[in-house]
C-alpha cells in the first residue's frame, strides 16, 4: 500500500465527520419514525394511516431518485448534502410546531400536515442519498473503499437497531413536542459535522451533457455492468418475496401470542443481527470470494425464513430472525462494496440513485406481495413461499451470473 495512504479510513478526519453526520442523521430518522407513527395512530386509530405515511414519503424519495443522481454526478456533492440536510431539519421543525396543541387544533386535528411534512422528509432523503454515496468516494482513497463501506454500513445498522429501542423511552420522558426537538437537535449536530468536511470539485463530466443522456447513460452503465445488474437484481428479489416483516404483527399476535412488546423484539431483531456482522466486516472486509459469499448469505437469508415460518417458539423466532440480519448484513456490505469499486466517480451519484430505486421498490411491493400471498396462501406458507423463491432467484442467478460468482474483491 502507499505509505500516504493509512490502512484504515478511521484515521482520515473527514471520513469520521462523514460517520458522526451518517449516524446522528440515521439515529434522528429512525426515532422520528417511531414517534411519528404513534402520533398518526394516537390521532386517527386507523392502520391505514400508517401505511399512508409510509407511501407518503416512498413517493417523493423514488420519485426524485433519478433526477438527484444525475444532480450528485454534476455538481458539488458536499453542497447537495447541505441543502438536503438543511430541508431535513426543517422538516424536524415542522414536527415541532405541529406537535402543540393549539397548532394541531387549528387545523381540526388533521394528518394531512403531517402527510406534507413527511413527503418533505422523503424529498430530503432522496434528494441527499445518492450525494452522500458520492461524497464517500471523494474523501476516502479507492483502495479503502471496501473497509469505508463496511464502517458506513456498520454505523447505519447501530443508528438503526438503536433508534427505535431508544424511542420508546426518549417518548415517556419527553412526549411529542420534547421527542421531536430532540430530532432536530441530532439532526443539527449531523449538519454541524457535514460541515466540517471540505467541499471536492464537481464530478469530471462530459461536456454538454442533457439531464435525458446523463440518465440513460446511467441506466446503460448498470445495464452493461454485469457484476452491478447482478447484485442489485438478487437485493431487489430476494427483499421483493424473502422479506416477512410485513407479517410480523400477524405473528406476534396470532401465532407466538407475544404481544406489542414481542413484535419490538421481532423488529429488532434482523437489525441486531446486521449490525453485528458489519462491526465483524468492517474490521474484515469482503476480499477473496466476496461473489460467491454474496450468494451463499442470500440463499441463507432465504433458509432462515423458511424456518421462521415454522416456528411456533418466540425465542427460536427471534434466533432465526437475528440470523437472517447477519445473512443480510453480509449481503449489504458485498453490494455496497461492489458498487463503490466498480461505479468511477463521475457515474456514483447516478449508480445510487439506480440501486435505491431498486430498494426502494422491492420493499414497498414487497410489503404488498407479503399482504397478497399471506390472504391467498395463508400466512406461513406465504413465508415459505417467498423463502422457496429467494432459493429460486440465488440458483438462477448462480448459474445466469457467471461474472458475479467468480467475483473477488
Amino acid at each position: 500500500m502507499n505509505p500516504t495512504i493509512p490502512a484504515n479510513p478511521l484515521s482520515l478526519p473527514e471520513f469520521r465527520f462523514f460517520l458522526t453526520a451518517r449516524f446522528l442523521i440515521t439515529l434522528a430518522i429512525q426515532i422520528q419514525a417511531v414517534i411519528l407513527g404513534w402520533q398518526i395512530y394516537e390521532m386517527t386509530r386507523d392502520p391505514l394511516s400508517l401505511g399512508l405515511s409510509g407511501l407518503a414519503e416512498a413517493i417523493p424519495a423514488i420519485g426524485i431518485a433519478l433526477v438527484a443522481g444525475y444532480i450528485a454526478d454534476h455538481q458539488v456533492r458536499h453542497r447537495i448534502v447541505i441543502i438536503g440536510y438543511t430541508v431535513l431539519f426543517l422538516s424536524s421543525v415542522g414536527f415541532v410546531i405541529y406537535s402543540f396543541p393549539s397548532v394541531r387544533e387549528a387545523t381540526g386535528n388533521s394528518v394531512v400536515p403531517l402527510y406534507l411534512i413527511i413527503g418533505l422528509t422523503g424529498l430530503a432523503r432522496g434528494l441527499t442519498g445518492p450525494a452522500m454515496f458520492g461524497l464517500m468516494a471523494e474523501i476516502v482513497p479507492q483502495q479503502l473503499l471496501g473497509r469505508a463501506a463496511a464502517w458506513s454500513t456498520t454505523i447505519w445498522q447501530l443508528a438503526a437497531v438503536g433508534g427505535p429501542a431508544l424511542a420508546g423511552f426518549i417518548f415517556l420522558i419527553l412526549h411529542f413536542t420534547g421527542s421531536y426537538l430532540l430530532v432536530a437537535a441530532s439532526i443539527l449536530c449531523g449538519f454541524s459535522a457535514i460541515l466540517l468536511i471540505h467541499a471536492k470539485p464537481k464530478p469530471v463530466q462530459t461536456e454538454g451533457e442533457s439531464l435525458f443522456s446523463g440518465l440513460t447513460a446511467g441506466l446503460k452503465f448498470v445495464w452493461n455492468k454485469d457484476v452491478l445488474i447482478a447484485a442489485m437484481s438478487l437485493d431487489l428479489f430476494a427483499v421483493l418475496f424473502g422479506g416477512a416483516v410485513a407479517l410480523l404483527p400477524i405473528f406476534a399476535n396470532e401465532i407466538l401470542q407475544v404481544g406489542p412488546e414481542g413484535l419490538g423484539i421481532l423488529r429488532a431483531s434482523p437489525a441486531i443481527g446486521s449490525a453485528i456482522v458489519a462491526l465483524i466486516m468492517a474490521r474484515f472486509p469482503p476480499g477473496r470470494g466476496a461473489g460467491r459469499w454474496l450468494l451463499v448469505c442470500v440463499a441463507g437469508f432465504g433458509l432462515t425464513m423458511i424456518g421462521f415460518a415454522f416456528s411456533t417458539w418466540f425465542w427460536l423466532s427471534v434466533a432465526l430472525l437475528i440470523l437472517s440480519g447477519v445473512f443480510d448484513g453480509v449481503s449489504v456490505v458485498i453490494r455496497a462494496t461492489i458498487m463503490q469499486v466498480y461505479t468511477p466517480g463521475s457515474m456514483k451519484g447516478r449508480v445510487s440513485a439506480i440501486n435505491s430505486v431498486f430498494i426502494g421498490s422491492s420493499n414497498e411491493i414487497g410489503a404488498f406481495e407479503s399482504g397478497v400471498a399471506a390472504r391467498l396462501l395463508g400466512v406461513i406458507p406465504s413465508v415459505v413461499f417467498g423463502g422457496i423463491m429467494t432459493l429460486i432467484v440465488v440458483g438462477v442467478t448462480a448459474v445466469k451470473a457467471k461474472k458475479l460468482r467468480k467475483l473477488d474483491l
